[in-house]
């Protein structure tokens, strides 16, 4: 048993980022699917607004549960919130990508067909947004606590 609790401690922020990743992915497949299959919206008006709530989920407990994120100023917290959304903007940028290459050109256009797509789209998409906030935003900001 301690061995097991030694490995879930070992990797409590792989574990705690793949559950809010889970979270965060059903909010986007989600909304996705409700505005592009349920009300028949564009499929990329579809995706950013998808993007948009779930990158609101995925900051908040990105910060408090996956990464501890603690900041003493007013000046750190909006640095990394703009870190935040401007990794999130990139993979939105590949989201996109993603999503036109396998619906417009690939034909994938079917709702079940968008729904592979896109769960594809979040493996890639989820993938990066953690080696950039591992890396990227919530680092500096670990550093600044420990101080």
């Amino acid at each position: 048993m301690t061995k097991l609790v030694a490995l879930f401690n070992k990797y409590r922020s792989i574990i705690a980022y793949l559950f809010w990743g889970v979270v965060t992915t059903v909010v986007n497949i989600a909304v996705f699917q409700f505005l592009s299959s349920g009300i028949h919206w564009n499929y990329e008006l579809a995706t950013v607004i998808a993007w948009f709530l779930s990158v609101l989920v995925a900051y908040f407990t990105n910060k408090v549960w996956v990464f501890g994120s603690h900041y003493s100023t007013v000046k750190a917290f909006v640095k990394e919130f703009i870190l935040f959304y401007f990794y999130r903007g990139l993979t939105l940028i590949m989201d996109l990508i993603i999503m036109y290459v396998g619906v417009t050109l690939l034909g994938f256009d079917s709702p079940i067909q968008q729904l592979v797509v896109k769960i594809i789209d979040n493996v890639v998409v989820v993938i990066a947004n953690y080696v950039f906030s591992k890396w990227l935003i919530f680092h500096d900001n670990r550093k600044i606590a420990e101080k």
